[in-house]
C-alpha cells in the first residue's frame, strides 16, 4: 500500500484519502478496537473485543469487519474446539500502526495493461479486463475472511464499497429504483482509465468478485463512469 506521508496527491486523491481514513477510523470506538487488536499479534475474536469494550457482539463484528474491509486487519478462522461454525479472529496486517492508502496502482503498469488490451477487440478487451477485476476481487474478498458467503445482500454491497474506498476510489453504496448500486468519486486508475475507458471494466469485475464470495452471483453494470466524463463511476448491482 501507498504511504500517504511520502506521496504527493492532487485534490481528487487527497480527498479519496481522507473519505478511505475516515470510513476505516472516524468512529472513535473503532480506534479503540484497532489498537486493541493490535495488542494482540494473535489477534481477537468479536467476542473478545466485545467483552473488552462492553458492546454487543453485533456491533464489535460490524466495527472489526469495517477495519478488514479497509485492508487494516486480516481474517481467519480459529480453530474448531467443538461443534459449530469457528470463530473469525482478526488480527493486524502490519505489525508497525500506519495508516496506509493505496492511491496510485502502479501508473506504469496500469498504462501498459491499457496498451495491451488496446490489441485486443473491444469485446476481448473487456472480458479480459472484467476476469482480472473478478479474480482480484475474490482475493479481496478472501483477506476479509468471508469465501462463502452468509452475509444479506446489503451487507455484502456496504462491505465492497469500504473495500474499494480503501484501494482509492472513495465509494458508497445507495439505493437507485429497486436496487442498491456503489457509487466511487475518485478513479485510482487516473490518466490510464481515460485513454483506455476498457479499464473500468476492472472496477465491475472487482464488485462482482467481491459479492461472489461474500454473497453470491450478482450482475453488476457500468452505469457511468469518471473516464467517460460522467461526474462519478456507477456501478448498479442486480441479483
Amino acid at each position: 500500500m501507498t504511504d500517504v506521508s511520502s506521496t504527493t496527491l492532487t485534490p481528487t486523491e487527497f480527498a479519496s484519502v481522507v473519505t478511505a481514513i475516515t470510513s476505516a477510523f472516524g468512529d472513535p470506538t473503532r480506534r479503540e478496537i484497532y489498537l486493541f487488536a493490535h495488542e494482540h499479534p494473535d489477534g481477537v475474536t468479536a467476542a473478545e473485543a466485545a467483552a473488552h469494550f462492553d458492546l454487543h457482539a453485533n456491533v464489535a463484528r460490524h466495527h472489526l469487519d469495517k477495519l478488514a474491509g479497509g485492508g487494516y486487519l486480516e481474517v481467519h478462522r480459529a480453530a474448531r474446539s467443538g461443534a459449530g461454525r469457528p470463530s473469525k479472529v482478526y488480527s493486524c496486517a502490519e505489525p508497525e500502526i500506519r495508516v496506509q492508502v493505496p492511491v496510485r496502482h502502479h501508473d506504469v503498469l496500469i498504462t501498459l495493461l491499457g496498451k495491451a488490451l488496446a490489441m485486443l477487440s473491444p469485446a476481448q478487451a473487456e472480458q479480459m479486463a472484467e476476469e482480472v477485476g473478478i479474480e482480484y476481487g475474490k482475493a479481496m474478498a478472501g483477506s476479509m475472511g468471508e469465501v462463502d458467503g452468509g452475509r444479506s445482500f446489503r451487507q455484502s454491497l456496504h462491505a465492497v464499497a469500504d473495500a474499494l474506498t480503501a484501494h482509492g476510489f472513495a465509494a458508497h453504496a445507495e439505493k437507485y429504483d429497486e436496487g442498491l448500486q456503489i457509487v466511487a468519486e475518485n478513479c485510482p486508475f487516473g490518466g490510464a482509465a481515460i485513454d483506455h475507458p476498457v479499464i473500468c471494466a476492472v472496477d465491475r469485475g472487482m464488485v462482482k468478485g467481491m459479492l461472489g464470495s461474500l454473497y453470491g452471483a450478482t450482475r453488476p453494470a457500468t452505469e457511468s463512469s469518471l473516464p467517460q466524463g460522467d461526474d462519478v463511476c456507477v456501478t448498479a448491482v442486480d441479483f
